[in-house]
Parts: structure tokens; C-alpha cells; sequence
């Protein structure tokens, strides 16, 4: 405690009033170096220049493959994540499925076409107020070069090029054409199609991988043209980023159309894999690494200005950190390492609804959706939900740890986390705020997603981690963890001081 004998009056006395206050702030100062905590200073200008900030990483979701949109389960995830992000579009993998029924062949061996799964999968996003990213995948078992090129995901999708192009040609001319007939022309020519998924991995067994994907995308493209100019297809949709300069220049040697240019890239991806390199780049910094690499690959090309969609992403998912409060500053500060890089950053996925590796036999095994098994919101879901809140323009700021934005009805709004890899302990941050051209005393409100906020794993754990919560359990587990009323502040003389516990992400907005 301090005690300051104050012994004079008037000046003298204001003097040692203002020592004490300087000399208290020095000493709170060290015991908070030697506590660990970390200190940070943020100047935010309110009436600073702003670029525009499209709220490129909510405006599209991955999510398993396409029969499992007709499920309520992930109807039900839809609706719920689409209540917190501006969630627009949808990829998935597995349009031509056996289990959708779309390809046949007849006692003769003509093809027989079969829309009506498909209709219902399409039929039940735009419901919901979905556009599909059309990814056209797998090879129908009779239509395939080797019925037994199976891949070892559980559902079993076939990985093998067509038996006969023609035959693939005239499959994928009906389906763009079904779809137009079905919905019309100027709803199908918002949608994209993208041509396979991740060909340069197991996921295509052509021989060689790159040039045989290369004559399916000049195919595919070409068939999806032919039904309409204005239908969007692109690609090369690769695994780490790969084959974009190759994609591109084989696309205008040849003029075959491409319209964006879409690929893959995971926090936990190598960087051999990514790079080709055996340099040292943190996990925190791929993913946007890459897309930088890809986006420089693209302004090389004949179409310098083609629309990048990385059509895959997530962050790294050592010790279950997708189900954590991790999630929340990783993916903050990758919106901040990409953004003016990329036109849509596609989370994969947005629900645990997902079959790769068989039914998810509990919640919480560190799945990539921001809802759990049966339903369950994790602390990404309520991360996105602040993050929503951003405003559509940015301010510059001197911190990787804070995005600070400008509210269309005036005002701001900011991100500020606290970002702590799974693998390390870290330690408590503060930033001191100093705010330009706001009211001095304006109205704060701040919101959190941090162990105490938005975090469902304690009362999951507390309830005795049940491998099938009932729907009474869910309801009661998201009750839980639903974020309060955002505490209300207000700055003292243009200044707020902000404590963040590791992996903690803070939602600040200020009133105009």
C-alpha cells in the first residue's frame, strides 16, 4: 500500500499528489513484469483512415459431404451458426455419391440420371438461406475407370478418373443444366462450382495425378460453360496450396475458362508441405502465409485479378484445441494476417455432423465444427459471434493483437485476444487503450470468450461427461454457456485498461 505525507497545501501538495500517482504506476508496473503479465499500448484514432473490411472469413462454411444436408441435425446446426456469422455459402464433398443415386447405367449401358437427392440437398440450403459452393465430387461406382479405387474415409467415396470422358462430359451437362431448369439462371450463376477436391492427395488416383486433374478440370469446365457462360467454375481445390501456378498457366495455355481460383491450407499443415521449405514459420502464421504465396501466384498469372476462395481452413488441432477457448484468438488473428488477401476464408466445418472417420461417438474429441454432437455450442461458435460484430471498416493500428473497426452507424467496434498455443502455459496481457476524437467518458461495452465466458467444457465435465447427451442436456449446456449482457464502462479521460487471460478473445465496442 502507499502512504505519501503530505505536508504542504496548494501546488506542493498537487505536485506530491501527482509523484505518488507516477511512482504508484512505476511500482504496479514491476510487480506486473514480475508477476508475467504482458503490457501493450493501443492508440486508436477514431476519425484515422479506414480500408474496407468484408467479413471475408464468415461467408462461407465447410461441411462433410451431401448426404448429410438432409439430416435435421445439421439443419439445426445451419440455423444456429447462421444466428452468429453471415454465413452465406456451404461446400461439401460428395455431390455424386453412390448414396445420392444421381449415376446409373441401364441393362444396355446407357447412362441413367437420377436428380432427386440432389434436389432435396439443394432444395433444403436455399431453405435455410444457403447458396451452395457446388464441389463436384466423387466418380459414381459405374462410371468409374476402377470400381474399387475406394478412398479409406468410412463413408467410402470413389477416387478414380471416369472410364469414359464422354460419359463423364454428358453427366455433368445434365446436372448443370438440371440445376439451371430447376432454379433458374440467375440463381445458379451466384453459386460456384468447384472441380474435385484436393487431387493432388489421395483423394484423385489418376495417373499422373497433376496432368490427368488437369484434363478433368478442362472437361468439367468446359461442360459447365456450355450450359451457361454465366455458371462460375474454378479450381484446382489442392491440398497446401499446391498446383495454383501450374493450374493457371495450363488453363491459359490451353483458354480453358476459369472464373476463381480455390485451395487448402491448415494451421497444422508443414511447412514442407506448404513451402517446400524446411524454414521455421509458427502454426499461427501458415495458413495466410500461404495465402500469400497463392495470391502473388495468381497476380503472376494471365488473370491477375481472379477471386481467391481458400475452400478449406482451420486451426491447429493439437490437444483437442478445436473444442477449446484456442479457438477464438487464432482465428481472430488469422482474419488479421489475411485480410486484402483473400475473398473468402471457408472454415472447415461449421457443425460436427461430420463422417470422415465414422459417427462421432461423443462430444468433444477435437472434431473441427463449431458445434458438437447433438448440438452443443463450443467456444468457436461464440468467438464468431463476436467477431460478427465487427464493423465494415478498418483503422490501422500499431498491435497484432487488436482489430479495430468503424461501425456503420459511427462508432467502433474491436477484437482484442490473447493468443496462447495449446502446447504452451502463457500468461496474462493488458492493453492499455487510448482513444482520439471519442467522447472522453464514452459508453463501453465488452464482451468475452474466455475460460468463464462462452466455455461449455467445465459444465460438460460437471454433468459427467455423457457420450449421448439428451436433448434436455444440450439445452441446459448451451444455457450455460451462453454469453451474459456485455459489461457496460465508460473511458475515463479517452482511456480503458483491458486484462485478457490466456486465450481470450474481447469484444469492445464504443459508442459513436
Amino acid at each position: 500500500m502507499w502512504a505519501w505525507p503530505f505536508v504542504r497545501k496548494g501546488a506542493g501538495t498537487v505536485r506530491l499528489k501527482r509523484w505518488a500517482w507516477i511512482a504508484g504506476l512505476v511500482a504496479a508496473f514491476a510487480m506486473a513484469n514480475e508477476a508475467g503479465f504482458a503490457q501493450e499500448k493501443v492508440a486508436v484514432d477514431a476519425q484515422a483512415a479506414s480500408a474496407p473490411f468484408p467479413h471475408f472469413w464468415e461467408q462461407m462454411f465447410g461441411s462433410g459431404r451431401a448426404i448429410l444436408t438432409l439430416r435435421e441435425s445439421y439443419r439445426e446446426d445451419v440455423r444456429a451458426v447462421k444466428q452468429v456469422a453471415d454465413f452465406r455459402y456451404v461446400r461439401f464433398h460428395a455431390i455424386f455419391h453412390d448414396e445420392l443415386g444421381v449415376y446409373d447405367e441401364d441393362e444396355r449401358g446407357n447412362p441413367v440420371y437420377n436428380f432427386s437427392y440432389v434436389d432435396q440437398v439443394y432444395d433444403g440450403l436455399l431453405k435455410n438461406g444457403l447458396k451452395p459452393f457446388v464441389e463436384i465430387s466423387f466418380m459414381p461406382r459405374r462410371l468409374a475407370f476402377n470400381p474399387d479405387a475406394l478412398h479409406p474415409f468410412w463413408y467410402k467415396q470413389n477416387v478414380s478418373p471416369p472410364k469414359s470422358m464422354e460419359r463423364w462430359d454428358d453427366l455433368v451437362k445434365h446436372f448443370a443444366q438440371h440445376l439451371v431448369d430447376r432454379y433458374g439462371i440467375d440463381e445458379v450463376s451466384t453459386w460456384y462450382f468447384e472441380v474435385w477436391n484436393e487431387p493432388n492427395i489421395d483423394f484423385w488416383n489418376g495417373i499422373p495425378r497433376q496432368r490427368s486433374y488437369f484434363e478433368l478440370y478442362e472437361h468439367t469446365a468446359r461442360d459447365v460453360k456450355g450450359v451457361s457462360p454465366r455458371l462460375r467454375v474454378g479450381g484446382p481445390a489442392t491440398a497446401a496450396a499446391a498446383w495454383v501456378g501450374d493450374f493457371l498457366h495450363f488453363t491459359a495455355e490451353h483458354h480453358v475458362p476459369v472464373d476463381f481460383v480455390s485451395t487448402h491450407g491448415y494451421a497444422d499443415d508443414t511447412v514442407e508441405d506448404l513451402f517446400g521449405t524446411n524454414e521455421s514459420i509458427p502454426m499461427d502464421e501458415r495458413v495466410c502465409r500461404a495465402v500469400a504465396k497463392v495470391r502473388g501466384e495468381i497476380k503472376q498469372s494471365s488473370l491477375p485479378q481472379l477471386p481467391l476462395v481458400w475452400s478449406e481452413w482451420n486451426v491447429e488441432g493439437m490437444k483437442e484445441s478445436r473444442d477449446t477457448t484456442f479457438v477464438g484468438p487464432a482465428l481472430a488473428n488469422t482474419v488479421r494476417e489475411c485480410d486484402g488477401l483473400v475473398d473468402m476464408l471457408s472454415f472447415w466445418t461449421f457443425s460436427d455432423v461430420f463422417e470422415e472417420g465414422g459417427p462421432i461417438p461423443q462430444p468433444f474429441e477435437g472434431q473441427f465444427g463449431l458445434r458438437a454432437k447433438g448440438g452443443i455450442n463450443k467456444p468457436s461458435y461464440y468467438a464468431y459471434g463476436l467477431l460478427h460484430q465487427l464493423g465494415g471498416q478498418r483503422i490501422a493500428n500499431s498491435s497484432a493483437d487488436v482489430i479495430v473497426t468503424k461501425m456503420a452507424q459511427g462508432g467502433l467496434s474491436i477484437a482484442a485476444w490473447n493468443l496462447v498455443d495449446p502446447d504452451q502455459n502463457g500468461t496474462e496481457k493488458s492493453i492499455d487503450f487510448e482513444f482520439a476524437h471519442v467522447a472522453p467518458d464514452a459508453q463501453v461495452q465488452i464482451q468475452r470468450v474466455d475460460e468463464r465466458h462462452g466455455n461449455v467444457l467445465k459444465s460438460y465435465a460437471a454433468m459427467g461427461s455423457p457420450l449421448d447427451p439428451t436433448p434436455l442436456q444440450v439445452e441446459q449446456l448451451n444455457r450455460e454457456s451462453a454469453l451474459p449482457q456485455p459489461e457496460k464502462v465508460r473511458l475515463h479521460e479517452g482511456r480503458m485498461h483491458l486484462n485478457l487471460t490466456p486465450n481470450t478473445l474481447a469484444l469492445i465496442e464504443v459508442e459513436p
